[in-house]
């Protein structure tokens, strides 16, 4: 019986070192699953090594060297991280120089003494000044801040800004503001990237909240566009009907039937040579008369910054058209 004992512990032993040499097998071979040949993969992200196939753990001591916190889309993902804010187009440095706080407190939210605070003003100054040391940056600081505030004010989306800025880099960098401001130029800038993204932004609503007139502003674009060769489509006019349909409260019928009537302006040449917006505002106005719902000319015009002469001989072509498509 002892020697039975003893050979009993032996193979338990050959079992136990078979057991371990086989795990360790599975943790150098991080490829192939040991029971089914299926690829191992670490999806869950807890240092878990999986088989993809048959669920199999193979190794669940791994060291994960991802973060502690967890995130299911790129927005919390980009929020959570703790690396540092990305570099971005719309600060003149790409938001790479430091900046001292303007709160006189230090770490543990203490008043600072008299003169610290003098020093901190001192090292203020001086890192102004080191941010912006030449006239170009300064020009730089001012259009960015300039296309910030007129996007903010338009509710323009972050991509359209940094293609703002893009732009008017670009025109920096190929002296295009001789002779021209920087206020006219960062509006024209912004402009184009509206018509370049797709967001749908009249002239006249730039120019609004634009410290220039509307005319330098439609100057200052089409030199830009001639000079930097951008390649712009014509408006189209259906990017505004949603916009003006959600303002004007209209029903979702309402709003198929205007796009509708722009798909058949488009067709037969009737929108060439038309303001978008006019077009817009028109075909949402004829769209009501024919879902029999009540919207005012006054109304449509005022939502749209169109004339109602405009709406009155717009909404007539555009019925027309309709007619003449039907026939």
């Amino acid at each position: 019986m002892n020697s039975t004992k003893t050979e009993s512990i032996t193979e338990d032993g050959e079992v136990d070192r078979r057991r371990e040499g086989e795990v360790d097998r599975r943790r150098e071979d991080v490829d192939d699953c040991p029971e089914c040949d299926g690829r191992l993969v670490d999806e869950i992200g807890d240092g878990e090594l999986v088989c993809e196939d048959c669920g199999l753990v193979v190794d669940g001591n791994r060291i994960d060297y991802g973060p502690e916190w967890r995130a299911f889309d790129q927005e919390a993902r980009e929020r959570k991280t703790r690396v540092g804010a990305p570099t971005t187009k719309m600060m003149h440095d790409q938001g790479l120089s430091t900046r001292i706080d303007w709160r006189n407190q230090d770490a543990y939210g203490s008043q600072l003494s008299a003169r610290k605070r003098r020093q901190m003003n001192r090292l203020r100054i001086w890192d102004e000044r080191f941010r912006t040391r030449d006239a170009s940056k300064r020009n730089l600081k001012h259009a960015l801040g300039e296309i910030d505030r007129m996007s903010s004010a338009l509710g323009i989306p972050e991509p359209s800004r940094e293609t703002a800025s893009v732009i008017y880099r670009r025109a920096l960098e190929e002296d295009l503001l001789a002779g021209r401001s920087i206020e006219g130029m960062a509006t024209a800038a912004l402009y184009a990237a509206t018509r370049q993204t797709g967001v749908p932004r009249s002239v006249d609503e730039v120019a609004n909240v634009s410290r220039v007139e509307r005319l330098e502003v439609t100057r200052t674009y089409r030199y830009l566009v001639r000079e930097l060769d951008l390649r712009l489509e014509p408006p189209d006019p259906v990017e505004y009907v949603g916009r003006y349909a959600s303002e004007l409260e209209v029903s979702d019928e309402t709003e198929r039937q205007a796009r509708s009537l722009l798909e058949t302006a488009k067709r037969t040449g009737v929108h060439s040579g038309k303001h978008p917006v006019g077009l817009a505002a028109s075909a949402l106005y004829a769209s009501a008369r024919l879902t029999n719902e009540r919207i005012p000319q006054s109304e449509v015009s005022a939502v749209a910054d169109v004339s109602e002469v405009t709406i009155r001989n717009r909404y007539q072509e555009l019925l027309e058209a309709k007619r003449d498509a039907e026939s």
